[in-house]
């Protein structure tokens, strides 16, 4: 069966009344909760993912694709608002945004937020239906030791690029895979890190292990750093564009959609380092560089784009290989895990019509988000003007009450306090949580991977790199590894030369205990640029 008839079935599953309501409950949800200041999509998803976990599978998956696309939607209007970017990719959207804002172009700025993400979710999705089963039929090609290559390279490259400091994103990803070893070894039998309570005999649920560090652990820090000052919030009405902003809007749309697909699709590509090149991009092909710095709307069109065409990305070696790129498609994997239901090669065959189903609804939730958000962008900048105490108290409520959910079992309260305070403590001591998640959902499969791998060459480690592919991701995996030291050395092997900015300012440097729900560095620009407010999905506070 062609991709475009399977796309066709998906239509027909998704566009059946109850499916469709579900979508449209998903979106209205995703960008209610992705609005809120502190709430990015990996947060947004981890919260409402306890509200899908009583329907049906194909159900809660299209439900599930309206709460993911209308998070990444929620988080352009906080940062042209209040320039409080949801997350690091959403930081240049606030630079011109916020101006523009402030400029009395809110409307255009949202406008153009809200078309770009429709355009480039549109045809993120439509490269994701068509590549999505072309890395499937590579997949099926490899074999254990291939697999085992391909998730250290994920697990390593994640730890190793996010974050300011690799020791901080080891000690994280050690954290996530000690985590994961708690329960009932599968094959032997026996009890790991368990303590002597059998409670814990079936593991962690992967659930209640995202809620709680994404949900309560943000809750509680910006409760311990919560500060009554009142936000100010720029007044907007309907969302509308001029043919001038249309014609400026549109290529930066386009070169944005093509700059966010493939990073997202690669591990730790995320959508930070496409919406910065899309900035950079537009800043030097405007016809109006002195807007840029003032709110130019090409510097609104492009990042966003690319954010969106990076969300896309992300599901591409999500559903084929089962390998999560950023935080939020980790968050989507234990959706699918809580439903016994393993993403991978075999899985666009064992569940085929729920996949496609997802990949329908999907456009389905885009073209949703557009017609809902246009018309109700002033009632969501209403929400920004909850009193933070009730907000946040709110997320403790629902995060607790979906924990309960799962398994109905008090002891599951008992975990979501505990890992709570544990992504607190982490983002406190500015430990990236992306490779916690990573490892509690990928240590088992790694695990899983090098025992079949072992038992295939009966025991002798070269077994590891028995196949070419396994053999060349080593390679890469060495140099990931081997670039700082190597960095290091060249920059000693070259002579001192004069600086080539001596004597501009020197920008400031990233709080090494704060970073975002991804661990990446939510400020790749100078603060100035970010006007007195520093942001991230980790923990906010203005400066005075």
């Amino acid at each position: 069966m062609d991709v475009f008839s399977s796309l066709m079935d998906g239509f027909a599953t998704a566009l059946t009344p109850m499916n469709f309501l579900y979508a449209v409950i998903g979106v209205v949800l995703g960008t209610a909760v992705g609005v809120l200041p502190g709430l990015g999509p990996a947060m947004t998803v981890a919260l409402l993912l306890p509200v899908t976990y009583v329907l049906e599978p194909t159900s809660a998956f299209i439900m599930f694709a309206g709460i993911y696309y209308g998070g990444m939607y929620g988080g352009s209007t906080t940062s042209i608002l209040l320039n409080t970017p949801g997350e690091s990719s959403s930081v240049v959207t606030a630079i011109e945004g916020n101006k523009m804002a402030k400029a009395g172009r809110a409307a255009q700025a949202l406008a153009t937020a809200a078309i770009g993400s429709f355009v480039a979710g549109t045809i993120g999705t439509a490269l994701l239906a068509v590549c999505a089963p072309i890395v499937v039929k590579f997949a099926v090609s490899l074999g254990s030791p291939s697999y085992f290559a391909i998730m250290v390279l994920a697990l390593l490259a994640v730890t190793a690029v996010l974050g300011s400091s690799r020791l901080r994103g080891f000690a994280s990803l050690g954290l996530g895979l000690a985590i994961g070893l708690v329960g009932m070894d599968s094959v032997t039998g026996q009890a790991r890190l368990t303590f002597g309570q059998p409670l814990l005999s079936d593991g962690l649920d992967i659930v209640v292990v995202a809620v709680a560090i994404f949900a309560v652990g943000e809750a509680l820090w910006v409760a311990a750093h919560l500060r009554r000052t009142p936000l100010h919030i720029i007044p907007v009405g309907q969302p509308w564009m001029g043919k001038e902003d249309w014609k400026r809007s549109w290529k930066p749309w386009l070169r944005g959609t093509v700059l966010g697909f493939p990073f997202g699709a690669l591990p730790a590509g995320g959508a930070e380092i496409p919406t910065f090149l899309s900035y950079v991009t537009e800043k030097r092909l405007t016809k109006h560089p002195e807007e840029f710095g003032k709110g130019a709307i090409e510097g609104v069109a492009g990042p966003e784009a690319a954010n969106n065409a990076a969300a896309a990305g992300t599901l591409t070696p999500m559903l084929a290989l089962g390998l999560p790129t950023n935080a939020t498609a980790a968050v989507m994997l234990a959706a699918f895990t809580s439903y016994g239901i393993q993403p991978g090669p075999q899985l666009f065959e064992s569940e085929g019509p729920l996949v496609w189903a997802l990949i329908a609804s999907l456009f389905i939730g885009n073209f949703l988000l557009l017609v809902i958000n246009l018309p109700l962008a002033p009632l969501w900048a209403k929400l920004l003007q909850l009193p933070r105490p009730y907000l946040y108290a709110g997320i403790l409520f629902f995060a607790t009450l979906g924990a309960y959910s799962v398994n109905l079992q008090a002891f599951d309260l008992v975990i979501l306090l505990v890992l709570g305070a544990l992504g607190f403590m982490m983002r406190r001591f500015g430990l990236p949580v992306l490779p916690l998640i990573l490892g509690v959902i990928l240590g088992p499969r790694v695990e899983g991977q090098l025992r079949k791998t072992l038992q295939l060459s009966a025991g002798d480690p070269a077994g590891l790199w028995s196949e070419p592919i396994a053999v060349g991701i080593y390679v890469i995996v060495a140099i990931i590894l081997a670039w700082p030291l190597l960095l290091k050395a060249w920059r000693r092997s070259r002579p001192q030369a004069e600086p080539a900015f001596a004597g501009m300012p020197a920008t400031s440097e990233a709080d090494p205990d704060r970073t975002d729900a991804g661990g990446a560095n939510p400020h790749p620009f100078d603060d100035r640029d970010l006007d007195t407010t520093r942001n991230t999905a980790a923990g906010r506070q203005e400066r005075p």
